[in-house]
């Protein structure tokens, strides 16, 4: 039907995140707080994960100062109790449209060094815990018929890419949690659940300057927090799996 002359016809927003309720884990520091902000500002409600609470009602303080909804729920992504209580207050809130699993940790040691408990630490998190809030989410998607999912991975666990001494675990973390988005790409499919995988490289945090003090970061966390709202508000499906280098915001 065409507008009839003279009348200006109704603006329809493309957006897809406003009003949706969102969780992102990591979310008291670096990529993931101000994935939190970014998201809250748009007009989603989010639930902020991570294992520092003090941090996390700070963020969350700073998104409800902004005119944003936000609920910090302190857990550790790497237990699996905490996880499914995390997801079952969640649902408590309402329907779960995205996650964003921004949640790392970096123990840096030379390979020789690196104890089983280092190693499963750092697994630990970044891909059991990362996979743990995927299923969780995934389950709570399903019914509904939607969802979007933004993994994050890094360029350390990208083929072909300059890998750094002393991140061995670090890195085979991140190759996993590449792997990982893409089965949950192929399984999501039939339920219009999307998931994107992002690897930045050098982004100025914390994490950055432990793992190597002298590299020039390349990106902020507002750069990745920026690019991963775009994602979560544009069609998906069409690179659902796919995982996006970051290598620098020049």
């Amino acid at each position: 039907m065409q507008p009839s002359p003279g009348r200006t016809p109704p603006v329809v927003s493309a957006r897809w995140l406003p009003g949706r309720l969102a969780v992102v884990t990591g979310a008291s520091r670096g990529i993931g707080a101000a994935t939190a902000a970014a998201v809250a500002a748009v007009g989603a409600h989010v639930v902020l994960a991570a294992r520092d609470r003090q941090a996390l009602d700070g963020v969350a303080g700073r998104i409800k100062d902004a005119g944003g909804r936000a609920t910090p729920l302190p857990t550790d992504v790497s237990n699996e109790a905490e996880v499914e209580r995390l997801f079952a207050k969640v649902a408590e809130v309402g329907q779960l449209g995205a996650l964003v699993c921004a949640a790392g940790v970096l123990t840096p040691a030379p390979f020789a060094e690196t104890t089983a408990a280092m190693w499963d630490g750092t697994l630990g998190v970044n891909l059991t815990g990362t996979f743990l809030c995927c299923r969780a989410a995934f389950t709570a998607m399903a019914p509904a018929g939607a969802g979007r999912i933004i993994t994050i991975g890094s360029l350390s666990g990208v083929y072909a890419t300059e890998k750094f001494p002393g991140l061995a675990a670090y890195n085979v973390s991140k190759y996993g949690v590449i792997g990982l988005t893409e089965a949950i790409a192929v399984e999501g499919k039939e339920h219009a659940i999307s998931a994107i995988c992002l690897s930045p490289g050098a982004v100025d945090t914390e994490m950055l300057r432990r793992a190597n003090p002298a590299l020039r970061p390349g990106l902020t966390p507002d750069d990745v927090a920026e690019l991963i709202v775009a994602l979560l508000d544009s069609p998906l499906a069409p690179v659902s799996g796919a995982n996006i280098p970051l290598f620098s915001n020049a």
